[in-house]
Order: C-alpha cells, then structure tokens, then sequence
C-alpha cells in the first residue's frame, strides 16, 4: 500500500480522499529533527508552512516520490533541487485565495475604524474613559471612493481587487510578470471584464491610499518596502502584508508609523517567525493576526481535496 505523510495536517476531507483511492494516510507530526529517519515509511509528504523540506533532508531521502504543500508560497522547500532529482513537487495556489483576500480586508475595515486598538483599550478603560476612547476614535475613514494598490497580481491579488472593487475602491496594481492586467468581475448576474492599471512600483506607491502585498519574495531577497520605498507613501497610507515576513523592512515601518507617514499597518506575517519582534507586537498603530491566511474552514477543505487529487495521479 501507498504510504504518505501528512506531517503538519491536511483536512479530513483530503484524507478520506486518499484512503478512498488506496493511499495511507499518517497525520502525526514528525519534529524537523527526525525527518531524515523516519520518512523512509513513507513515499510521499505534505506539509503546510512549519515543515521544511531543504536540499540536505531530499539528499537522505532518495525513495521519496512527491513532496506536498497545502498552500501558496513554497518557501520552504527547495523546489528545484527536488524535482532535479526526480521528485514531483505540488502545491495549492488557488484554494485559500478568497481567504487570504477576506483578511486583508479584515485588517483594512479594522484598521480605518482603528478596532485593532480600541479592542485593546475598551476592555481596560472603556468603562472609566468611554467618552475619551470616543473621541480618540472618532476620526476614522471610508474605504470607498480610496485608491487600493495591490502589488502581485496573481490568484489573491486579484480576489483582492475584485473585493476592493465591489467596495467602491480604485484599484491599481504593480506585476512585473504581467503585460496588462485583466480581472473577470462577477456583480450578481453580471460579469464584467476589467482592466487594471499596471504601474511601475515607485508609481503605485506615490498614487495609493492602500496597499496590500502579494508576492512571495523579491529576486534580491531584500525587503520590497524597505525605508527609501515607504519614504515615497502618501501621508497617512494604510498597508496590509499577507504574503511573506521579510516584504517590509520592519524597523522602517516602525519609523514610518511612529512619524505618521503611515497610517497604520497590518501584519499576518513577520519577520522571524514563530517569534516576531516585540516591538512589532506591542505597537499601537498595528493590526495583528498570526499567519492565518488561509485557515478558514473552506479554505481548508479546498487545500485538502486540491492537495488529495493530485496525490492520486501522480502516486496511483
């Protein structure tokens, strides 16, 4: 029997999929550690963001057929390196885009209402100083009408446009891999092709209100945004990452919030992972969540069969 292992999960739809087509399915979690032993039970592994797959574990395990992730960004594998060695690699890029997008608006709705610090004040003064924490935040600001700056272009940077759009937004957008960007917009029986502007970066920076990242990495590896590019924002932008730790250079947004440049932020990812910066956590003008992009429900149940499918016909 075909053997695999789901070592940080899959959804239990995904894995009734899989014994459905004759493969067993082990759902512990093996420690980073022990990998190289204890994968030679096993043909092939899936694994979310927490396990790492680098060139020295594929070096020890030669009998491995495929390498799973449940999810978007492969990050952590070193992809190349396993399909040079006859390894098939695969992901989920589609199932949590409408997830990812969701929060993204979640930070961006709570951010102008300022619900990531009046949810921390509220239990501790709200009832001494209500009058005080309503003024302090009485100055918030509508999303319609803003201009929405979404670098990447890809499955969750359009779903975030289509959302920003529906809201009344502008929306703009930066993809160097992209000619022109084109978006099917569905409005209840209506459907719509629009086209976005593609922009240079340095444009889309000076022009948005706010802006939410959507590329995995930069082919420097340096920060997209570090302190000479949030020097171009408009004063008191609001910018939202959901992609990977390590697109902001952290301790220029700390500047650029303590100066008012930036209005507020709001993080999913962070730098140093599963440990961010204390100074990240305990800022006031940023909204926080803790890498759960694509943990919802649907989302879940999508990477769990997309992820089982393919499974099935690469291994039977």
């Amino acid at each position: 029997m075909i053997k695999i292992l789901a070592n940080d999960g899959i959804d239990p739809i995904g894995k009734e999929i899989l014994e459905k087509a004759g493969i067993e399915v082990d759902t512990i979690s093996i420690p980073q550690e022990e990998l190289a032993t204890r994968l030679k039970d096993y043909v092939a592994i899936t694994v979310r963001s927490a396990t790492k797959i680098r060139k020295e574990l594929i070096d020890q395990v030669p009998h491995l057929k495929l390498i799973g992730r449940g999810g978007v960004g492969m990050d952590n594998i070193d992809v190349e390196y396993a399909r040079s060695k006859g390894i098939a690699v695969v992901n989920t890029p589609a199932a949590s885009s409408v997830s990812v997008a969701e929060l993204v608006f979640a930070h961006f709705l709570g951010g102008v209402r300022f619900l990531y610090d009046s949810n921390r004040q509220m239990p501790i003064s709200g009832y001494s100083n209500f009058n005080d924490l309503k003024k302090k935040y009485a100055a918030g600001i509508e999303l319609k009408g803003k201009t929405l700056g979404i670098i990447g272009l890809g499955r969750i940077g359009k779903e975030v446009a289509r959302i920003g759009l529906g809201l009344g937004m502008e929306v703009v957008g930066h993809d160097p891999y992209l000619d022109s960007i084109e978006l099917d917009f569905h409005l209840a029986e209506h459907s719509f092709l629009i086209k976005i502007p593609n922009l240079e970066l340095k444009e889309l920076l000076t022009q948005s209100d706010f802006i939410s990242i959507h590329i995995p990495s930069t082919p420097d590896g340096k920060p997209l945004l570090g302190k000479e590019e949030l020097s171009l924002l408009k004063k008191g932008v609001a910018l939202v990452n959901t992609s990977r730790g390590g697109m902001i250079h952290e301790a220029s947004l700390i500047e650029a919030l303590n100066e008012g440049k930036i209005l507020f932020a709001g993080l999913d990812v962070f730098d140093g992972e599963p440990k961010p910066s204390l100074e990240i956590l305990t800022h006031p003008k940023i909204s926080l969540s803790p890498h759960i992009g694509a943990s919802t429900m649907e989302a879940q149940e999508r990477i769990g069969k997309e992820l089982a499918e393919l499974i099935i016909k690469h291994l039977v």
